[in-house]
């Protein structure tokens, strides 16, 4: 399996009362394997603070495929889908699997840099650009995307 950037347990405090993931667990498990993405590519949290940046979504879409019990362990995969020229705007797909190797979800989520000062969306410096791309790209991977608004 490629590109895992989240490996872990599920936890007692994870699972709902039907006894398996909760909804919103699948999401936890996404943004963390992104954020792990972003930290080993150089993208650290300090960095954020340094420049004013944060990672902020638009849409979040949760596929549910296979249930997830607890002390199951799930990898989580991440690659980059689209991005503007910039860098400004950007999707990432995730697909979380359990330990037998069963996909169990696939996570489609789209998003933007926020300038954390002025409070709207902006690029990246030309070097971090170059830094995105060591990143995991998907197959069908799209530059200088336009989202529909």
């Amino acid at each position: 399996m490629e590109n895992v950037f989240y490996e872990g347990q599920v936890l007692w405090s994870q699972i709902d009362a039907n006894m398996h993931l909760r909804h919103s667990a699948y999401a936890d498990f996404g943004a963390q394997a992104r954020l792990n993405l972003l930290e080993k590519s150089g993208f650290s949290t300090a960095l954020f603070y340094k420049l004013n940046l944060g990672p902020i979504l638009f849409r979040e879409e949760l596929i549910y495929l296979k249930e997830v019990k607890m002390n199951d362990t799930v990898r989580v995969t991440c690659a980059m889908t689209k991005m503007r020229q910039d860098g400004s705007r950007w999707s990432y797909k995730h697909e979380i699997y359990r330990s037998d190797g069963v996909k169990a979800a696939e996570i489609n989520v789209d998003g933007a840099w926020i300038d954390t000062l002025k409070r709207k969306i902006t690029g990246l410096p030309p070097d971090l650009i170059l830094q995105l791309g060591d990143i995991p790209k998907s197959d069908n991977y799209v530059e200088d995307w336009i989202p529909e608004n």
